[in-house]
């Protein structure tokens, strides 16, 4: 071993055991500066206020192994500034090496990754495209050190982003890949700087051993960049000298992604929802038929001076009958069932009618819509039940958090929970996070005990065809209280006694 591998190696063993933590590049990422994070603090707005996915746009940026293209990445990121954007690492799509004769080479760089063979284009392809759809998608995350994906370290991206960046080293090869791309950047690096990084990365975040790295760069890498990477820079639009050192040349790219975005009007604005009232009601929005005892409760409900105990109560009881009210929105088949006679009676047919749906399942927005989840148990039997965390940001646009949906056919119906809906915001991105993952719009009913007139509306125009069940329509809400008015209060608060 030479002198200059020796101190090589002396430095790397330094940071070695605090980067294998850190193997491989995340499907998601967060910014480095203070000026925003990236899917960290709650997943934003992704759709328009007619409940449409945002038009994406989708960056593919190609270059040879540690050229700079993760950091050209992230400077684009910062550069544009937009609220949302997945940077999907081709990294994380290598098919991963499957036999223990193999596991053995790549353990010591004799195994081949840098040919178009080495990578998963099928699910490559459709991850794009289902990101490019606004579905939900899972991201696999390709370890480097144990050479497999990690199933548990897997993310999902639900929604459509406003920017896709694709980083990888054969992003530019694949033809289909190509038609999905709105602007192709190549980043052209001196191999030697390349060398020099791989190097350091390899044996700092992937456990790896010199000689093994040389071996790998003479056999595989360098050969691979000459026969499939380095031409497919007659395939970009843009090509960038010297990588992430480039500042000017980023940023005439990043001026460029910033006019196409404001042609294409990538932004949200939700000023409109609150305005939005008709004098005629939606025909996709059914009110609970008032009654003396509905009235009774819904007053002991507003009243301030009702206790804790009674206001549960009373508020359990007008969720069960309102999901009584919903579940007759479900489809139903006409049966025919054949009574048990007494003694010697013939026969009796009774024609009935029976749920024809293919199952039903129940999603509480978090954290008021869990009060309604032992009501909704108590009405349907053995139901499924998932959970939306959305909370509001500092500028009032809500944000995703978490995101449990129960495991089954996409074709059930679904009980969505709420039990007050002011500007609808919150309720629209709960359907939207369920179409993302192939729900239909017409099998969600979404089931509340107190809507805003214009959050009702404004729901109705983005989703017509989801039926909007509530026990009560206020008129009014006062959007710099952030109540409805009469209201029931903040209804979390008063049932949870916080």
């Amino acid at each position: 071993m030479s002198r200059l591998q020796a101190e090589l190696m002396m430095k790397t063993n330094i940071v070695r055991r605090k980067s294998l933590a850190q193997n491989s590049i995340p499907p998601i990422i967060s910014s480095t500066t203070e000026r925003k994070e990236l899917y960290t603090k709650g997943k934003p707005l992704w759709f328009n206020i007619d409940g449409e996915a945002s038009d994406c746009y989708v960056i593919g940026v190609a270059g040879g192994s540690a050229s700079g293209k993760t950091s050209v990445s992230r400077q684009i990121i910062e550069g544009i500034n937009i609220p949302y954007v997945v940077l999907l690492s081709m990294d994380n799509f290598f098919k991963g090496v499957v036999t223990e004769e193999d596991k053995g080479d790549a353990a010591i760089g004799d195994y081949n990754f840098d040919c178009p063979d080495a990578i998963d284009w099928e699910l490559f392809l459709e991850t794009i495209n289902r990101l490019k759809q606004g579905k939900a998608t899972k991201v696999p995350h390709y370890s480097f050190v144990e050479h497999r994906r990690i199933e548990s370290k897997c993310e999902t991206v639900y929604g459509l982003a406003s920017v896709v960046l694709i980083d990888g080293i054969f992003t530019l090869h694949n033809t289909e890949v190509l038609q999905l791309l709105d602007m192709k950047v190549f980043v052209n690096t001196d191999s030697d700087v390349r060398l020099a990084r791989r190097l350091m990365r390899d044996l700092t975040e992937r456990g790896r051993q010199l000689p093994d790295v040389l071996h790998q760069y003479d056999k595989f890498v360098k050969p691979g960049y000459d026969k499939y990477i380095g031409p497919t820079i007659l395939n970009a639009d843009v090509v960038i000298p010297r990588g992430r050192e480039n500042k000017v040349a980023i940023n005439l790219i990043i001026q460029h992604i910033k006019r196409q975005l404001e042609a294409r009007h990538i932004k949200t604005s939700y000023d409109e929802l609150i305005s939005m009232t008709s004098a005629h009601k939606p025909s996709n929005l059914f009110v609970l038929p008032e009654n003396n005892q509905i009235k009774a409760i819904q007053t002991l409900l507003r009243n301030l001076e009702t206790t804790r105990d009674d206001f549960i109560f009373y508020a359990e009881r007008l969720m069960r009958l309102s999901f009584e009210y919903a579940l007759n929105f479900l489809p139903h088949r006409e049966v025919e069932i054949t009574l048990e006679p007494r003694d010697s009676q013939d026969k009796i047919q009774y024609h009935g009618k029976r749920f024809s749906g293919q199952g039903l399942c129940g999603i509480s927005i978090l954290r008021a819509g869990e009060t309604m989840e032992k009501a909704l148990m108590k009405v349907t039997k053995d139901i499924r039940i998932g959970k939306l965390l959305i909370q509001n940001d500092e500028f009032g646009s809500p944000c995703l958090h978490y995101c449990r949906i129960p495991q089954s056919s996409r074709k059930n119906f679904v009980i969505l929970m709420d039990p007050t809906i002011s500007t609808g915001h919150a309720a629209m991105m709960a359907i939207r996070v369920l179409l993302d993952h192939d729900f239909q719009e017409e099998n969600i009913i979404l089931v509340s005990l107190l809507m805003a007139n214009c959050g009702a509306q404004a729901i109705s125009y983005a989703f017509p065809k989801v039926s909007i069940i509530t026990a009560t329509l206020d008129p009014e809400y006062d959007a710099e209280s952030g109540r409805i008015i009469p209201g029931f209060g903040n209804f979390g608060d008063r049932y949870f006694g916080t």
